[in-house]
């Protein structure tokens, strides 16, 4: 396992481009941390065969990577076209479900539109490149005027801003393509188009009943999960900024205050938060960036290459947030060793803050502080290793399990040590639980020397 300087994570999807055990090997030795599988695209044997080049990659590597299912949720879509369609500004046209679609009209999956737009009502097509407005709705088909044209295809997303739809947060697909990422063992699910914390519940709800340790992140991306965003964070495991349909929906003006909003949010609860959509985007195409935006496309590896320079320019400029917690607070034991282990590590200029866990959530405790220390988490258990591939600053170090406190502590030295992030004679300071794999039981933080 290479020790990168870079403490921000980064995920990529895993698409037909690269997706070969040796591909994948590439992109992680470039600074991969989590793999993403689509599941709006592509057949669940394709999506296997991605999964499982990834595991290989990463037992090539030595190095714990995060595989994600993203699922589509209640997402509106074109239907199929014979071929891509230009639509000029200032026609007409007329779309419709899929159902009730007939000659010219522009099929729309699910069929709701014919219940849900009235006239005047915006409809954007593929993140509002295209943008239409409702002229008449009759007998489930809505004609529309042109306001933006441009060229649309098969199976390019469609938004109605301001408009709630009646489907399920998980779609008959979804939960067929649940029962599918389970099997493949993924450690995160996705649910995209995030309305309520009841969704999110929905949705742990299923990964438990199937025995999963699979973690949520909840998919930012509509009005209704901003104005619920407290009760989304208290139940997911992580949050997603999904820039893209997040300012179809909202407008793209708000969308950077609200990032920065939904990202102080997440880390006051320690949660991690993924900036998503439109990250290099002009590297689709090209090898180099026009502006900061995905890393998909013709150009992987150099997409991540970018992503990895980019942020190993910006981190520097972080400040360590310093936050002892007041007792009206009434935080958790482990919050306040993570606070106080952070506070002695930056006081005493410690090498590396080291954490014996059994779940992650102290290292993601002391992760949501960024302090300028490096953070090692050390476990034998391998989901945990890999829902900690994607904290901010989290080395996570896979150990030999053992039931006796000082022996874990010598370990996770020793491990240290092994990896290269700390010297002997290097101070570190060590934050765990003497109660030994007892999940929530930290309540020691013991200052060493490498």
């Amino acid at each position: 396992m290479s020790v990168s300087a870079r403490r921000t994570k980064i995920v990529a999807t895993i698409g037909p481009a690269c997706s070969t055990p040796e591909q994948i090997r590439e992109l992680i030795e470039a600074g991969m941390d989590g793999a993403r599988l689509n599941m709006s695209h592509g057949g669940h044997e394709d999506h296997a065969a991605r999964a499982k080049a990834v595991r290989e990659a990463e037992a090539a590597c030595g190095r714990p990577i995060a595989l994600i299912a993203d699922l589509q949720g209640p997402k509106l879509r074109l239907g199929t076209l014979p071929s891509p369609i230009t639509l000029v500004t200032g026609d007409s046209v007329v779309i419709a479900g899929e159902e009730n679609a007939t000659g010219d009209d522009i099929p729309v999956s699910p069929s709701v539109l014919g219940q849900v737009l009235q006239v005047g009502n915006d409809v954007l097509i593929d993140d509002g490149n295209v943008r239409l407005r409702v002229e008449a709705v009759e007998r489930g088909r809505v004609r529309c005027i042109v306001v933006f044209g441009g060229v649309i295809s098969s199976n390019k997303g469609v938004n109605l801003p301001g408009v709630p739809l009646p489907i399920p947060s998980l779609t008959r697909k979804d939960l067929d393509d649940l029962d599918f990422a389970l099997e493949l063992g993924v450690d995160f699910v996705a649910l995209s188009f995030v309305r309520s914390a009841s969704d999110v519940q929905a949705l742990r709800t299923l990964i438990e009943a199937r025995g999963s340790h699979a973690f949520t992140i909840a998919k930012i991306e509509k009005a209704e999960a901003i104005a619920a965003l407290d009760e989304i964070l208290a139940e997911t495991h992580a949050v997603m900024v999904a820039r893209g349909d997040l300012g179809v929906e909202i407008g793209a003006a708000d969308v950077p205050l609200l990032q920065k909003r939904i990202i102080l949010r997440a880390l006051e609860r320690g949660k991690p938060v993924i900036t998503a959509t439109q990250m290099l985007e002009s590297m689709i195409t090209n090898p180099g960036p026009t502006r900061a935006e995905t890393a998909v496309g013709a150009y992987p590896v150099e997409s991540i290459n970018v992503m990895n320079r980019i942020a190993l320019a910006v981190e520097p400029s972080l400040g360590y947030r310093h936050e002892i917690p007041e007792a009206s607070d009434e935080p958790t034991i482990g919050q306040a060793m993570s606070n106080a282990a952070c506070d002695i590590a930056e006081a005493l200029s410690a090498k590396a803050i080291l954490v014996p866990t059994f779940t992650g959530r102290t290292a993601s405790g002391v992760a949501r502080l960024r302090p300028r220390r490096h953070i090692v988490a050390l476990t034998h258990k391998i989901d945990s290793l890999r829902h900690m591939a994607l904290e901010w600053g989290v080395y996570p170090l896979d150990i030999p399990e053992t039931d006796d406190v000082e022996d874990l502590w010598a370990r996770s030295v020793i491990a240290a040590r092994e990896i290269g992030i700390v010297q002997a004679g290097d101070r570190v300071v060590i934050t765990a639980g003497t109660a030994v794999n007892i999940p929530g039981s930290t309540n020691v933080i013991k200052v060493d020397v490498a």
